[in-house]
């Protein structure tokens, strides 16, 4: 299986002015002039996008039910988020673009900075999730909005017989990956490592590159990401 064009994995490819992975559009790349541009320099506060969001959907007299069928976002979920009571990755903030039919910088730019708990939470059913269309690859997606295009890292599971397949990303990108449960191979350039529970590979993701299960059972492996600075 491959995916084309979630890279939030191609892993968060950067492709022109968009953060793709795996060939899915994860987000918009913002400008740096833009305020997600500068926050990430003076201050680590996310933007905060739940006015934003909730001003949107009554202005497209859309229930918080309907919004969340539509992006596919539970409505807990979307409630916490307008409420700032919780802040949406990158992925979320994608689906909720696409569902309102706007920009996914229009979320992000005239979100008001909320003063950030000492402690931020995100559930289990809350944190998204990418399965490939045979099924047999789950990536969950745990960075936060603020990192993405510079340090992701995910849970990833896969099917026996399944495959994450890449293309290269932006020059310098190193992915590092760290078996669980059962047992992984990943090929990059001409080379195949073989991994096995509490094992890891450190390899450049610049090129193309698999994630591969050969085996009879399922496996399960932490991935991260870094993007050169």
């Amino acid at each position: 299986m491959r995916w084309n064009r979630f890279h939030w994995k191609s892993v968060l490819c950067s492709i022109s002015n968009n953060i793709h992975y795996k060939g899915i559009i994860l987000a918009t790349r913002i400008p740096k002039n833009t305020p997600l541009a500068a926050s990430r320099g003076a201050t680590a506060e996310p933007p905060r996008v739940g006015d934003t969001l909730a001003a949107l959907r009554q202005t497209r007299a859309l229930s918080l039910d309907e919004l969340s069928r539509k992006a596919g976002v539970s409505k807990s979920m979307l409630s916490q988020i307008e409420r700032a009571q919780a802040n949406p990755t990158v992925a979320v903030v994608w689906r909720l673009a696409n569902a309102l039919g706007v920009p996914l910088a229009d979320l992000l730019d005239s979100a008001p900075t909320v003063q950030a708990p000492a402690i931020g939470f995100l559930s289990a059913h809350a944190t998204p999730a990418l399965r490939s269309p045979d099924g047999l690859c789950d990536l969950r997606i745990l960075g936060p909005i603020e990192l993405a295009g510079q340090f992701e890292w995910y849970t990833l599971s896969v099917g026996a017989g399944g495959a994450l397949e890449s293309s290269a990303h932006e020059d310098g990108t190193r992915e590092h990956l760290t078996v669980q449960s059962g047992a992984l191979e990943v090929h990059c350039a001409d080379e195949v490592q073989r991994l096995k529970a509490g094992e890891t590979a450190r390899y450049c993701a610049d090129r193309p590159h698999a994630i591969r299960n050969l085996g009879k059972t399922a496996a399960t492996a932490w991935l991260v990401v870094v993007h050169p600075a």
